[in-house]
């Protein structure tokens, strides 16, 4: 029997999985689609690094990985402090035992307001947080990156309808996302050269998460002891979903799913995009193409 399996992943591609033993970190991933993430990469193969401002639900995460076999740690911590960025990078480099191969900047939320009354603080936590830090992130791995071992490296960058688009109510997000495009690319360009780093952009469109779940569901996020409600009003999703033609703006007539979305972000990862750098993947269900 020993044989036959062997003989069976003989003819398989990736009998280890698409992503073995490449280390990972792997941004808001202690739920939606960060947590996705964590699982399909562990399930190919990698070692996952969790990073989330939430240590429960990031150890929750690293937990579930654990019961299915996979490896995975959890390094909990706020993006916005540049000495957790430096223990991220020093942690997940241990992990791989001195080595690093993908970054997915993934972690973020929205805080929306109409351009006039936007504040300085929703501005600049929003920009902060999906820009910045995720600059920050690569910068201080870059010594993982900018390495000749013959071994892939890859950072993919979220982002969202909203950066490539524009967004009522969204001037802060839609600022950052749009920002995360330029990174990739000149990320690409830099580093592809010499070291052969691929960069690439996904731009969600509805999935469902707690970002697009109703606000009156309660999920929220705190900036410095305040409250920040997250989703969307239900009378307006009640109106997307439940017009003449559901989902109107979406061509396939429903949301993604926190699976699909997390799907494509392995894709794209995978050594089956190995000639795919420099790009924007847009994931809407065909919604503004």
């Amino acid at each position: 029997m020993a044989d036959r399996i062997k003989q069976i992943a003989s003819h398989l591609n990736y009998p280890q999985g698409l992503l073995a033993g490449q280390v990972v970190i792997i941004t808001g991933a202690a739920q939606g689609i960060g947590a996705e993430c964590a699982r399909l990469f562990a399930n190919e193969g990698a070692k996952v690094v969790v990073s989330d401002i939430d240590a429960a639900k990031a150890q929750a995460t690293v937990n579930r990985i654990d019961a299915s076999g996979g490896k995975a740690i959890s390094v909990p911590g706020d993006l916005l402090k540049d000495d957790y960025i430096e223990k991220l990078v020093k942690k997940a480099a241990e992990f791989g035992n001195g080595k690093i191969h993908i970054i997915v900047n993934n972690a973020g939320f929205t805080w929306d307001a109409v351009v006039h009354k936007m504040t300085d603080k929703q501005w600049e936590t929003i920009i902060a947080l999906h820009g910045t830090a995720a600059f920050k992130l690569i910068r201080e791995a870059a010594p993982f990156f900018r390495v000749k071992d013959g071994e892939p490296r890859n950072i993919i960058n979220i982002s969202s309808t909203s950066g490539l688009h524009g967004n009522a109510g969204q001037l802060n997000y839609a600022m950052a996302k749009a920002g995360v495009v330029g990174l990739s690319k000149t990320i690409a360009k830099e580093w592809g050269p010499a070291f052969g780093v691929r960069a690439n952009t996904i731009a969600f469109g509805h999935i469902e998460t707690r970002l697009t779940a109703n606000k009156e569901a309660g999920a929220f996020v705190e900036v410095d002891g305040q409250k920040v409600a997250l989703g969307i009003p239900q009378k307006q999703n009640a109106q997307k979903a439940g017009g003449p033609v559901p989902f109107a703006d979406i061509p396939l007539r429903r949301p993604g799913s926190a699976t699909e979305a997390a799907s494509a972000v392995l894709a794209i990862a995978s050594p089956l995009s190995s000639y795919i750098s420099g790009q924007t993947i847009s994931v809407t269900g065909g919604r503004n193409c």
